[in-house]
C-alpha cells in the first residue's frame, strides 16, 4: 500500500485526463471485443516506427494478413504514412487507442511504456486492476541489471530474449514465472543480414545517463540545458567529436563521421558544436538509427544496446568508458556482461587512446579482429532471419489457447 501511494504521487495532471479516457473507453471496449476477439495491438514508443514492434507488424501484414492487427503511432509521427501503407493504425494516446488497448486479446510492445498512458496503465496492470495479456518484445539485448524490468514492476506475460546468456540471466534473476521468458530473437535483427556499408563511415552513438537532465517537459529548459552542458558527459563527447585528431583521421583516411546521440539527448543536440567538415550531427527527424548502423563501417559507443545490433552484423567497434563507475552505480547496475571479457571491441577511458585505436582501425580498412568474431559466434545463440517468424508463432501459440 505504501508503494502504491508513492506511485500515485508520480501521477501528473495530464495523466488524470487519461484516467477519464480509460473510464469512458472501458464499457465501449468490452462490447467492441465481442466483435474482434483476436485483436493484436502493437506499438513501440508512439513517436517512431522503427523498432521491434514495427518490424513484427510489417511481418504480420506481409505474411499473415488474416491476423487482426493494429499498430499505434502518433498522428504527427514522420513514420505514420509508412505504417499506414502496411496495415491498420490508431493514433497513439487517443480515445480510440484506449478502446483498442482494452479490447485487444494481446498488447505487444518493444517498450515497457508502450501503451496509451504509461502512468495510468502501470497502475492498472502492475496492481492487478486490469487483467490483459502483454508481450514485451524488448528494445535491445539486456546486458545489465535493470530493476524496472523485474516481474514485480511489469507483470508481463511474455518476455522476449535473444541470446542464451540473456535468457538465462533474465529467467533466473528477474522473477518471471516459468515459461514467460522466451528465447526468440529481436524482430529487427531480421533486417541486419542485408546491408550496404559506406566505406570508412564512422558512427558515434553514446547512450543516455539518468542524472544528466530532468525530462523533455522541464519547467526551466534553460537551466536544464545549462546542467547538461556542464556535465562530464557533454564535455567528454564534445572533446571527441571536436578533436583535431579526429578531423585529421578523416582527412588522411577519407573517413566521414555520423554523430547520433540517444533519443533522450536529442533535445540537447544543438549544444554539440564542431568545425569538422567530415562530421554530421544526426537528429532523429532526418536520420534512421538502424539505417545509420547498417551503412557504417565502424562504431564508437559507450554502454548503448545498439552495440549488440552493430556487433550482430560482425562489424568492428570500440567503447568509450570515461564514467564506468558512475554509470554502473547511478544508471544500470552490472549484470552478467563484462566488457573486457565479453565486449565486441576494446575499452578506452580517455580520448587520445580511443582516437589512437580509431586511426589504427582506419589504417587497416576497418576489418574486424578474429577475437571479436569468435565472441560473436559464442554470444549470438540465434543468428538468422527468422526472428519475426519465431516471435509471431510464439505469440500465436501462447494466446490462441
Amino acid at each position: 500500500m505504501q508503494r502504491f501511494k508513492e506511485k500515485l504521487k508520480q501521477v501528473k495532471p495530464r495523466d488524470y485526463f487519461h484516467i477519464l479516457l480509460f473510464l469512458l473507453a472501458f464499457p465501449i471496449a468490452m462490447v467492441y471485443r465481442l466483435f474482434r476477439r483476436d485483436l493484436w495491438l502493437i506499438c513501440d514508443n508512439g513517436v517512431e516506427a522503427s523498432d521491434n514492434g514495427y518490424w513484427l507488424f510489417e511481418y504480420i501484414c506481409r505474411e499473415h494478413p488474416e491476423q487482426d492487427c493494429v499498430y499505434a503511432v502518433n498522428k504527427d509521427s514522420r513514420d505514420r504514412a509508412k505504417v499506414e501503407r502496411l496495415g491498420k493504425t490508431v493514433a497513439y494516446g487517443t480515445f480510440s487507442h484506449w478502446i483498442l488497448y482494452l479490447a485487444a486479446r494481446v498488447n505487444i510492445s518493444s517498450q515497457k511504456g508502450g501503451k496509451p498512458n504509461f502512468a495510468v496503465c502501470y497502475l492498472l496492470e502492475v496492481y492487478g486492476l486490469l487483467k490483459n495479456c502483454r508481450v514485451f518484445l524488448q528494445h535491445g539485448v539486456i546486458l545489465t541489471d535493470i530493476e524496472f524490468l523485474y516481474y514485480e514492476n511489469t507483470k508481463m506475460d511474455m518476455f522476449v530474449t535473444s541470446t542464451y546468456r540473456e535468457w538465462e540471466y533474465v529467467n533466473s534473476r528477474y522473477g518471471y514465472p516459468e515459461g514467460v521468458v522466451q528465447l526468440l530473437g529481436l524482430a529487427r535483427f531480421d533486417r541486419l543480414h542485408e546491408f550496404e556499408t559506406v566505406p570508412n563511415q564512422i558512427l558515434i552513438m553514446p547512450t543516455w545517463r539518468d542524472w544528466l537532465g530532468t525530462n523533455a517537459l522541464a519547467k526551466d529548459p534553460e537551466k536544464d540545458k545549462a546542467n547538461f552542458t556542464s556535465s562530464e558527459y557533454f564535455k567528454r563527447w564534445s572533446a571527441v567529436i571536436g578533436s583535431e585528431r579526429l578531423k585529421e583521421i578523416c582527412r588522411k583516411y577519407g573517413c566521414t563521421v555520423m554523430f547520433c546521440p540517444h533519443r533522450d539527448t536529442q533535445r540537447f543536440i544543438g549544444c554539440f558544436k564542431t568545425d569538422n567538415p567530415y562530421l554530421t550531427v544526426c537528429d532523429y527527424d532526418h536520420y534512421n538509427v538502424q539505417e545509420l548502423m547498417k551503412s557504417s563501417a565502424f562504431m564508437i559507443t559507450d554502454y548503448s544496446s545498439v552495440q549488440i545490433d552493430f556487433a550482430y552484423m560482425k562489424k568492428p567497434l570500440a567503447y568509450f568508458h570515461f564514467d564506468y563507475k558512475d554509470y554502473t552505480e547511478r544508471h544500470y547496475h552490472m549484470g552478467y556482461y563484462n566488457y573486457e571479457n565479453d565486449g565486441f571491441g576494446p575499452v578506452f577511458e580517455d580520448e587520445n587512446s580511443l582516437l589512437g585505436y580509431v586511426e589504427q582501425a582506419a589504417r587497416g580498412g576497418f576489418i574486424n579482429d578474429e577475437k571479436y568474431l569468435a565472441r560473436h559466434k559464442a554470444f549470438f545463440t540465434l543468428y538468422d532471419a527468422e526472428n519475426c517468424k519465431r516471435n509471431y508463432e510464439a505469440i500465436k501459440e501462447r494466446y490462441s489457447k
